[in-house]
């Protein structure tokens, strides 16, 4: 039993080779120990926030998970896990929901399938299939009564593995690994939680966490002093709002046990990162590949247009999208 859900599926080992993704080979040849890397907190486990209804995208969330959804033709969930992946997580955690088992199916082994598609000689989908059932481990936990993320997170404390382990909220697709590789090298240097960051506007703050800097930031990293969530434009401390990627150390589930309702009557990640920050170390890591925010139908269409114009999409697709734009601008 976790601390606020139920452990629901044992681990299972998937394979990393031939993933889908954004066209990024995902270089797995190396695991290291803490040992192995700078400093002396070991970052194996990824949770993925994922019990959401997706209400914005009904009716069709009604059958089809938010997350499942493709951008291009990868689901949304996989281009986070292949991120993860690339910067050496090995241990995935998904917190759903049962009324969601679309997205255990989708991590389930199908090799009836397989053997069709080889049978038709399509050998590549058969062995991108086969690559979701071998080499890294998945768990999935029920969070059967959302509270808010901090207790999403929570739900995964029984089955989270190492010193310290990152969350990426699934709305959130990042154009690379590299941001999120920095922020756990930053954590294993510094034996810290990091949280990530980009900066905005003035007039946008009010709608986001924003942290306090307690120092300038040097080669894209500061050290944070305070968290405001949603703060009045005027009252802002800085113009750097979090976002959806956070590598926290282990400890943060002592400061979420204790969490009480916030905004909203839920049960607020940052919170938890506030409270623990006047103990421990905590630092900013400001993004420096391309973010798209998925949370929208409109937002969802954005991201699947211009990762095809990038050339991160279905193969072809670039090209077709930008003739349909010459089209309509005669």
């Amino acid at each position: 039993m976790c601390v606020f859900g139920k452990c629901i599926i044992a681990k299972r080992l998937l394979h990393l080779n031939g993933l889908s993704g954004v066209n990024e080979f995902v270089y797995v040849s190396w695991h290291g120990s803490s040992q192995d890397i700078v400093g002396h907190v070991e970052v194996r486990t990824l949770v993925i926030p994922a019990a959401g209804l997706g209400t914005r995208f009904l009716p069709a969330t009604k059958a089809v998970p938010k997350e499942l959804m493709p951008i291009g033709d990868t689901p949304a969930i996989q281009l986070v896990i292949d991120e993860a992946l690339s910067a050496g997580i090995d241990h995935i955690v998904i917190v759903g929901s049962s009324a969601k088992p679309a997205l255990e199916q989708y991590f389930a082994a199908r090799p009836d399938l397989e053997r069709m598609l080889r049978a038709k000689g399509n050998d590549a989908m058969a062995d991108r299939l086969a690559s979701i059932g071998r080499d890294w481990r998945v768990s999935i936990v029920h969070q059967e009564d959302p509270k808010g993320l901090g207790h999403a997170v929570g739900c995964a404390s029984s089955v989270v593995d190492g010193d310290a382990f990152v969350v990426s909220l699934p709305d959130e697709i990042m154009g690379g690994s590299q941001f999120l590789q920095k922020m756990i090298d930053v954590c294993t240097t510094s034996s810290g939680s990091v949280v990530g960051l980009m900066e905005v506007d003035r007039s946008e703050v009010s709608a986001y966490g924003v942290v306090a800097p307690e120092a300038e930031m040097v080669d894209g990293v500061v050290k944070v002093g305070d968290l405001v969530e949603k703060p009045a434009i005027d009252e802002a401390p800085s113009l750097l709002i979090i976002i959806g990627r956070y590598v926290l150390t282990v400890d943060i589930f002592e400061e979420i046990a204790q969490l009480t309702p916030g905004a909203g009557g839920e049960l607020q990640l940052t919170d938890a990162i506030r409270a623990q920050a006047q103990r421990s170390p905590l630092h900013g890591v400001e993004t420096m590949v391309n973010r798209w925010d998925t949370g929208t139908p409109a937002g969802f269409l954005t991201a699947a247009v211009e990762m095809a114009l990038l050339g991160d999409g279905v193969e072809g697709l670039d090209s077709d999208l930008r003739d349909i734009v010459e089209r309509h601008r005669q």
